[in-house]
């Protein structure tokens, strides 16, 4: 189990970040400089928070009012980064023995052959770092830290580097790791499909500041933050006010809409994702005007203007399968409706 509450302010920059874990696979996810990687290095003991507390299986790793601050090689904590940090001089025998340089000597080459069979590294145990593939040297950095035996794994956007092809296959060799490992494991990455792959929960960070931790299911059908529903692939946001129980002025659409949630206090914004709208119902019409009509490799996009109100952001974007849209074109008058129950209702900022 891991606990997170840390605060650490890096010039105009300020991580304030909370959250659980508890023998799960987590994602952090967020936008570049949002705080993913200053978190990991935190928990790692690379970097020191200003204050707050970090606990690893009722160990304390870092506490800023008992003056506790472990070193990273105290803290059996796992760490992938990005570029993997190979030791280029060595061989991947070596790499692999480094990792558990804590055990006797004499144990360090069965480890490091246990772990070149179980990461399928046979036959490069003598090549150097340069000689391997992406593949092969992201399965002797996971190689090593298993022969630490880690507590918690961190991977830092371990698929940043690849090539979409190379990504797939990794991606599926990473999921049957994380499952053998059987522990904590925070997952940072930018690209909500790797988090519905890998990951069952996920923390989701804007500018430094955490939202509380949910399933990816809810993230993906019912984010409750800007943040957490532009991370999980909504295209449309209106500031809106509340009317009442069930009912929002969207003001960027200059519509009212009917919800199927009752509208919270905090509410700021409404969403609707580019897939929900409907092209004939009989709740929440939007009357609009096709500006642009765009057609992508499965699916067609319209760009439809809409009446717009106080603000001036007012475009929608409608992405149906191809052939649904057949007949439109760019000029038309075009009427999409959205049912109460695909409302998003959000609050929080992070719109520009």
């Amino acid at each position: 189990m891991l606990s997170v509450d840390i605060k650490k302010k890096l010039g105009d920059f300020e991580l304030n970040v909370a959250f659980e874990t508890e023998d799960e696979v987590m994602a952090l996810l967020g936008a570049s400089g949002c705080g993913k990687s200053m978190t990991l290095k935190c928990i790692a003991g690379i970097e020191k928070p200003d204050s707050g507390r970090i606990v690893l299986n009722d160990r304390v790793l870092f506490d800023s009012e008992a003056h506790v601050n472990l070193t990273p090689q105290e803290r059996q904590v796992g760490y992938l980064f990005q570029q993997y940090a190979l030791f280029p001089n060595m061989t991947v025998e070596q790499n692999i023995m480094l990792g558990a340089h804590k055990k006797p000597k004499e144990e360090r080459s069965a480890i490091a052959k246990a772990q070149i069979k179980a990461f399928r590294l046979d036959g490069l145990e003598k090549h150097y770092p340069h000689q391997l593939s992406g593949g092969q040297m992201q399965r002797t950095a996971l190689a090593r830290i298993m022969a630490a035996e880690p507590e918690i794994l961190l991977l830092d956007e371990p698929f940043s580097a690849l090539d979409s092809y190379l990504k797939w296959q990794l991606e599926m060799e990473m999921s049957d790791t994380l499952k053998a490992f059987g522990r904590d494991v925070i997952f940072v990455s930018h690209s909500r499909d790797e988090v519905c792959r890998l990951c069952g929960t996920v923390c989701v960070l804007t500018n430094g500041s955490s939202d509380p931790k949910e399933s990816v299911t809810e993230l993906m059908q019912t984010p409750g933050t800007v943040g957490a529903a532009l991370l999980s692939g909504c295209k449309n946001f209106s500031k809106a006010e509340r009317l009442d129980d069930h009912h929002v002025r969207c003001l960027e659409w200059g519509v009212d809409l009917e919800t199927g949630a009752a509208v919270p206090a905090d509410m700021t914004f409404a969403g609707i994702r580019a897939h929900y709208f409907k092209l004939s119902y009989d709740k929440n019409p939007i009357p609009t005007h096709v500006e642009r009509v765009v057609e992508d490799a499965f699916s067609t996009i319209l760009m439809l203007s809409t009446p717009g109100g106080s603000e001036g952001r007012s475009l929608l974007r409608l992405e149906l399968d191809k052939g649904a849209l057949s007949g439109i074109r760019m000029g038309d008058d075009l009427t999409v409706y959205i049912a109460p129950e695909d409302v998003m209702l959000l609050s929080g900022t992070g719109l520009q």
